[in-house]
């Protein structure tokens, strides 16, 4: 994250803190970052210097401000006229982050080889908040390259119980046994 994301992300946690606006702000940003992640040429064309920003401003209006709260929307206009467009994925992990710990939510990012069932989700989700004393918020991904297990991340530290995580382990003591 760059030191614009976290400026410019915390400055509008502290507004929408003040507005007692978190809430929805923080739901809206992740809308907003889900619509420029499915419509990249969309976020090019704001970003274009040959469009006018009068235009690119314009376009964001027409797009969020029926929609969104007025100073999301002022927000990106203003990401948008100092040509900071490409920023906002920081901004929105920033505001999240001082969210979280305003909140006592922890992020956890839980990666399996299959996708997990709603109630294995549940019951890691009930076990983490249990261990860490917090609500947690699980973001779960998959990758077969684990083999088979679970690899949870959560507030910097990993707790590697994948089957490739145990076999790297294994591959390097043995290298170091042997050198």
């Amino acid at each position: 994250m760059t030191e614009y994301a976290r400026v410019y992300g915390g400055s509008l946690y502290d507004l929408a803190s003040e507005e007692k606006l978190t809430d929805a702000i923080l739901e809206q940003m992740q809308e907003v970052k889900a619509i420029f992640r499915e419509n990249p040429e969309y976020l090019k064309l704001l970003s274009e210097p040959s469009v006018k920003k009068e235009e690119r401003t314009d376009l964001i209006e027409k797009a969020f401000g029926a929609d969104a709260e007025r100073y999301l929307v002022n927000f990106l206009k203003i990401l948008c006229e100092r040509n900071l467009l490409r920023e906002y994925e920081g901004c929105t992990e920033e505001f999240t982050k001082r969210y979280n710990a305003d909140h006592g939510i922890a992020e956890a990012v839980v990666t399996s080889a299959v996708e997990l069932t709603e109630e294995k989700k549940k019951a890691l989700k009930a076990k983490l908040e249990k261990v860490s004393g917090k609500t947690v918020s699980l973001v779960t991904k998959v990758n077969p390259a684990v083999v088979a297990g679970l690899k949870v991340e959560i507030e910097g530290t990993e707790i590697d119980g994948t089957v490739s995580g145990r076999l790297n382990e294994i591959s390097k003591r043995l290298n170091d046994t042997i050198l």
